[in-house]
């Protein structure tokens, strides 16, 4: 299975969110799956790229050309796809792609996450997607997605959208697990005023 994981590109940021990345990049490696990310040599994304690759799995990066000419592309990606821009990098990540992860990160992870997860919730797929929670990274966005559900912006059932792993084992369990769901109009009803 190809599994994308989106993730921090900071190499300043806590040992523990490194440790969960090279766990996660681990289990992709022992379990026999491809990883699919960014190709980025920096940050989770590099310490899970190198963990994957060290435990036999195969690797594939996609990045944009501006970022490879400046020399940001892992060694540890076996595969490497150079895209046009950063539209067209993402594009090829879904496409390759079987499951999305979301390790933590900043406004690139979310927005990537975000784009999946919301395109699924259109039916233009049908994959697994998880957050895995380190140390309670995502809690306030989990508490303002509660304030979609609760005010309405978003169905009640969209919560079967995602699904939030506490760690990397919880995550590839689920997603060798998944199982696809069923289509669902995404349109509400407009209500009378």
């Amino acid at each position: 299975m190809k599994i994308c994981v989106f993730s921090s590109s900071s190499n300043g940021i806590h040992d523990a969110y490194f440790n969960e990345a090279q766990k996660l990049g681990e289990l992709i490696g022992i379990k026999g799956h491809t990883l699919v990310n960014g190709a980025g040599n920096v940050g989770l994304m590099e310490a899970t790229s190198a963990a994957a690759k060290k435990n036999g799995a195969h690797t594939i990066g996609v990045i944009p050309e501006m970022m490879h000419e400046k020399n940001l592309t892992s060694v540890n990606s076996q595969e490497v796809i150079i895209t046009d821009d950063m539209k067209e990098r993402k594009e090829q990540i879904r496409q390759i792609s079987d499951a999305f992860i979301a390790l933590p990160g900043g406004f690139g992870t979310l927005e990537e996450i975000l784009e999946v997860i919301t395109l699924k919730q259109l039916t233009y797929h049908n994959k697994a997607i998880v957050f895995i929670n380190t140390d309670n990274f995502f809690k306030h966005l989990l508490n303002q997605f509660d304030v979609f559900f609760n005010e309405k912006f978003a169905k009640e059932e969209y919560r079967d959208l995602y699904f939030i792993a506490r760690n990397a084992g919880e995550a590839i369990n689920y997603i060798e697990n998944y199982q696809p769901l069923e289509k669902y109009s995404k349109w509400f009803k407009v209500p009378e005023k």
